[in-house]
């Protein structure tokens, strides 16, 4: 097959990064991909949607303390902590769930959007993969612009520069109709996988499971 001949896939992933399914999810999807080789390519684009809209800018509090009020208490937390924290580790990710600061993720939103512009120099996937990973498994208040800024210089970005990106409202208006697109098609839950615009695939599937999953819809495209 040549290069010309390997049919494309775009996709639309809706998450958070607070969300520890969407990490989870993100792992056995690359997995996935990265199984068909050259078979299939696949275009990702990361989409925002927000799990606690309400929190408020510029805080942060213990994620424990989110789920007790969310779940019914400290013993359902801990149950759903200790799964996630042992299904994460499965998938190769280190989750330190008594370090994760919970807070807003508008600005984290922006910066992946702003890595999604045709003129970044920085992936969407390499902004998604850090600010995952410094939720949860770093504890990084990923709602602070000084600790955002901060982040960003790991991957080459100018400190001042994120800085002043974040300190005006460019994106806000993309990503805010980004959360609006979520409720349109419907999703409620994340992650969301968007094929094509046309076929949702809901969930942290199995590697295995997104793998069929897209050699299906390859096949599909190509009959069409």
């Amino acid at each position: 097959m040549t290069i010309s001949d390997t049919p494309t896939i775009n996709i639309d992933i809706w998450s958070d990064v607070v969300c520890p399914w969407c990490y989870i999810g993100k792992r056995k999807f690359e997995s996935a991909v990265a199984k068909l080789g050259d078979e299939i390519h696949v275009k990702v684009t990361y989409r925002a949607y927000q799990l606690d809209p309400t929190a408020s800018p510029g805080k942060t509090e213990p994620v424990r303390g989110v789920y007790e009020r969310k779940f019914g208490g400290p013993e359902q937390a801990d149950r759903i902590l200790t799964h996630v924290t042992s299904v994460a580790a499965e998938a190769g990710l280190d989750f330190q769930m008594d370090n994760a600061q919970r807070a807003n993720t508008l600005l984290a939103h922006r910066l992946i959007w702003r890595a999604g512009q045709p003129d970044s120099p920085i992936a969407q996937s390499e902004v998604k993969e850090l600010l995952l990973a410094s939720y949860f498994t770093n504890g990084n208040n990923i709602g602070d612009p000084g600790e955002l800024a901060e982040l960003m210089q790991q991957l080459g970005a100018d400190r001042a520069d994120t800085l002043a990106f974040l300190e005006t409202h460019e994106g806000e208006q993309e990503v805010r109709k980004e959360l609006l697109g979520a409720s349109e098609l419907g999703i409620t839950a994340v992650p969301t996988y968007v094929v094509e615009g046309q076929w949702s695939i809901p969930g942290a599937q199995e590697s295995e499971t997104f793998e069929r999953v897209l050699r299906r819809l390859a096949d599909r495209m190509n009959e069409a």
